[in-house]
């Protein structure tokens, strides 16, 4: 799979967004929530003709990021300090850093507290709370995973191969060609409703690759509510 660059233009705007090759017959375009526009085509697409394309969706395309642009600009860079706020699971938890013997990380009475050897350095507090994190959503992924296999009518029809969580930088799941599930690690900031929706419709990319009206009739099938919960993730996590 490669990947490029190109822009197309509509009136006086200029539309830049991605292109992803795969072996497939059509042609799909996405706006992400973070404004990056992704068209995804079929490996012998030529240039023109994705340009072409990109022009006659461009309407919705900027009704799209006009959209997303309202959650602008995001939540702003943590510090990790004490006395800040992180959000985990959909909820706000006010970071509390004590001097340790022993580094650790728990949730008590509220709160985000962290034991450090060493408290004043803002790096190492940091790690500490992203090691944290990513070891949450190890254990909270793989059991919203089974819980949304069972929306499914045949949940063995939905097993991905694998579960992997890394660091993605504008979207928050993505099905691989080999039936891997991928995780945005930032994803366990969100609620379980939401956490939810990024997993069944990636879990509807097994049976439909594509973002066709199938894909989008077994999504709304198993999930009614999707919508409202995309939404909900976008207000989140903006």
């Amino acid at each position: 799979m490669s990947a490029e660059v190109l822009e197309a233009s509509f009136g006086s705007e200029t539309i830049r967004f991605s292109v992803v090759r795969r072996v497939r017959k059509t042609l799909s375009i996405s706006v992400l929530p973070d404004q990056q526009v992704e068209v995804v085509v079929p490996e012998d697409a030529s240039s023109e003709r994705i340009i072409e394309k990109v022009r006659k969706r461009a309407p919705w395309i900027c009704k799209q990021l006009r959209y997303y642009a309202q959650f602008q600009p995001k939540t702003p860079e943590r510090r990790y300090i004490g006395g800040e706020t992180h959000l985990y699971l959909g909820r706000q938890y006010k970071l509390k850093v004590i001097p340790g013997i022993q580094s650790s990380v728990k949730m008590q009475r509220g709160q985000l507290m962290v034991w450090s050897t060493k408290p004043g350095r803002a790096a190492h507090t940091r790690e500490l709370v992203r090691d944290w994190m990513l070891q949450r959503a190890q254990i909270k992924f793989a059991e919203r995973l089974d819980v949304c296999r069972g929306r499914f009518s045949d949940p063995e029809k939905v097993v991905p191969n694998g579960l992997i969580i890394r660091e993605l930088s504008y979207r928050w799941g993505s099905m691989t060609g080999r039936k891997n599930l991928v995780l945005n690690r930032a994803l366990i900031r969100a609620s379980t409703e939401a956490i939810d929706y990024v997993i069944t419709h990636e879990l509807c990319h097994i049976e439909h690759p594509h973002h066709g009206p199938a894909f989008f009739d077994l999504l709304r099938r198993v999930m009614p509510d999707w919508e409202a919960r995309k939404l909900k993730l976008e207000r989140q996590l903006a």
